[in-house]
């Protein structure tokens, strides 16, 4: 399936583009903030192949993808608006109360960082260990530069979360930045530094380091976005976008350093010191929980609630000893996929299984919890009692995370501290978390699907007799036709998006070429994709390169979901705009769907006129139409 599809066919599910406050996007999954939930179609979007599972948490809406989504939520940009307007009015969504709320919010500022996040965590992980094995040192230019690089994103990180709380809560981002940045100032770090007395006129000043914090900036940022509605309200147009921002400064940075501030840090230190107090308290006992539930804790999204604990650990202590009983989790879940990968006699379960692994050993665990070892249920009780026993290991082992990343193969260099100490409890944690959740998975057992298998019933097509033209396509262009093979773009010639013709237009209208629905309605107005009323998907792409045009020469006269009928203007270009631009303005008419056919032949040669017949399409007996029997799964028990 191509992410394009795929993109349209979610925003669909979550009710179309205009019942979506906000989109962001994590490792895995798009995070919705839907307008009204009741409008998702959750179990179409489940059914979807390119959907591993739907999630409904924090107040947010969770399609998990997998590893494509950075390139699906791309997707959704170009086949919507959503991603354009990131100053939605938050105000329309329905409130969230309580915990949820908090999730939401901060996941929603968080999320967008996470993969930069690992990556610098990695590289700092991996300096440790060349600095702890003499391979290199720290007095070296190298190791300065490498480091300012792996270190810069902690360093500045307030910055960042101006920005990911600004658009969360529809604030200006440069004015958020300019507070974030006035916090980490040279002069004011040096105030801290020197414990020089610090008023603001008059009023005693509490100097704290705000490197690395995270809780002072968000609550700033939230209170300027309101402050900045408010003064919005009520100064003229003429002067408020310089207004507005000049009073958001002068009052914001300095309540920020005599409020905000110093409540934000002693509020972090003193959940991150209540949590490293549980652990010292047992840190067997503590490290089995969190190895136990934190899968559990992802599945309900409320782990962003532990990540700012997390941050705030490393930046004030260098080191977090929360952390690391979590991979104990991860490193379960893989094994138990394993488990089901070694155990199950169903090809697809394995391919699924084998490819979920994988993708956990480096941290990704959505695939194999929600693709494979939840539905199966045991093998997902099998990976809370094989974490619990890693997460009691790493846990006894005192383990410290030195830098932050999701827990994988690739991020474990993030645990190795000076000396190694904790590191080989860590190993020795997450090995015997993935043997004993794979060992338990396939001991257990599971209920096994078995594959379908054609019944003996003769098939019968579904859309016509074999051999004869079963539906025609009319022409939506007038012009001359041309083959496929001379448009000069290899995604049509090559016939990969599939069969068809061209024509070179001689006037600027596209029409309907049968009844049928709009399905795609491209942003940029170069293309629209159609369904006729007998299942035909057609793709009518006006002209080659013109989505950089940005729609000027188009004009569209319908939207994504509308019915049509055949020779019913859908389309208009100004031909002569796009030659002068640089573009061709051949024009490509596909069945994309042209697999689920036996052929598509042209019916016209030369000149076509509007609504003359151009395309015919034979029906072929597919898969999809072969009667099957399914045999129901078997208990398969040791």
């Amino acid at each position: 399936m191509s992410y394009e599809k795929l993109a349209k066919e979610i925003v669909q599910g979550v009710g179309g583009e205009k019942n979506v406050a906000s989109l962001v996007h994590c490792a895995t999954r798009l995070r919705f903030t839907l307008k009204d939930q009741s409008k998702a179609d959750k179990a179409t979007l489940e059914k979807n192949d390119g959907i591993i599972t739907v999630k409904e948490s924090g107040g947010q809406f969770q399609v998990v993808i997998g590893n494509t989504v950075p390139e699906v939520y791309a997707a959704i940009g170009d086949v919507s608006n959503i991603l354009d307007d990131h100053k939605k009015d938050n105000a329309s969504v329905p409130g969230k109360k309580g915990f949820g709320a908090i999730i939401d919010i901060i996941s929603s500022i968080f999320a967008p960082l996470l993969g930069v996040m690992a990556g610098a965590g990695i590289l700092k992980g991996l300096l440790l260990i060349a600095t702890n094995v003499g391979w290199l040192s720290t007095k070296e230019t190298t190791y300065t530069i490498l480091m300012a690089t792996a270190d810069s994103l902690f360093y500045f990180l307030p910055l960042l979360l101006a920005v990911t709380t600004a658009r969360k809560f529809g604030g200006n981002t440069f004015t958020a930045l300019t507070i974030a940045g006035a916090l980490v100032y040279p002069s004011i770090v040096e105030l801290k530094t020197a414990g020089t007395e610090t008023v603001f006129f008059g009023i005693p000043v509490i100097m704290m380091s705000y490197s690395s914090t995270v809780i002072p900036i968000i609550i700033a940022v939230i209170v300027m976005s309101k402050l900045e509605k408010l003064c919005n309200r009520f100064i003229h147009e003429s002067v408020k976008n310089f207004v507005t921002p000049l009073i958001s400064l002068v009052v914001m940075v300095p309540l920020t350093l005599l409020v905000f501030g110093p409540f934000g840090v002693y509020v972090g230190n003193a959940i991150a010191t209540s949590l490293v107090a549980a652990f010292g308290f047992s840190p067997l006992i503590a490290g089995a929980v969190l190895g136990a539930c934190w899968q559990l804790f992802v599945i309900f999204g409320v782990h962003w609630g532990l990540v700012p604990v997390f941050i705030n650990n490393i930046a004030v202590h260098g080191r977090d000893g929360i952390k690391p009983a979590a991979a104990a989790s991860v490193f379960a879940q893989t094994g138990a996929a394993f488990g089901v990968m070694l155990r199950t006699k169903n090809k697809k379960l394995k391919t699924l299984a084998g490819s979920a692994t994988l993708s956990a050993l480096f941290g990704i665990t959505e695939p194999a919890v929600y693709g494979v070892t939840l539905p199966l249920k045991r093998p997902f009780i099998a990976g809370i009692i094989g974490g619990a026993v890693g997460g009691a290991i790493i846990g006894q082992a005192g383990t410290q995370a030195f830098a932050s990343g999701a827990p994988g193969l690739l991020t474990l260099p993030i645990f190795y501290g000076p000396g190694g100490q904790g590191f080989p409890g860590l190993i020795i944690g997450i090995t015997a978390s993935f043997l004993i959740s794979a060992t338990l998975a396939y001991v257990l057992g599971f209920k096994d699907p078995v594959e379908e298998a054609p019944s003996e019933t003769p098939a019968t097509p579904v859309k016509g007799n074999a051999g004869q033209i079963d539906e025609k396509v009319l022409s939506p262009v007038a012009g001359h036709i041309v083959p496929l093979t001379e448009v000069p773009d290899p995604a049509f010639a090559s016939e990969a998006m599939g069969k068809g013709v061209a024509i070179e237009p001689a006037a600027g209208r596209v029409v309907a070429p049968f009844d049928g629905t709009i399905t795609v309605a491209f942003k940029k107005k170069h293309a629209l994709a159609i369904v006729s009323d007998h299942g035909a998907e057609i793709l009518v792409h006006v002209g080659i390169d013109t989505v950089k045009l940005e729609g000027k020469p188009f004009t569209l006269h319908v939207k994504e979901g509308d019915r049509v009928t055949a020779g019913q203007l859908l389309l208009e270009m100004d031909l002569q705009q796009i030659r002068d631009a640089g573009c061709a303005t051949v024009t490509p008419i596909i069945v994309t769907n042209t697999f689920e056919y036996k052929d598509v032949l042209p019916l016209t040669e030369g000149t076509v006129q509007e609504q003359q017949e151009l395309l015919g399409i034979q029906a072929a007996v597919s898969d999809s139409s072969v009667a099957t029997t399914t045999t129901p799964g078997k208990e398969v028990l040791a």
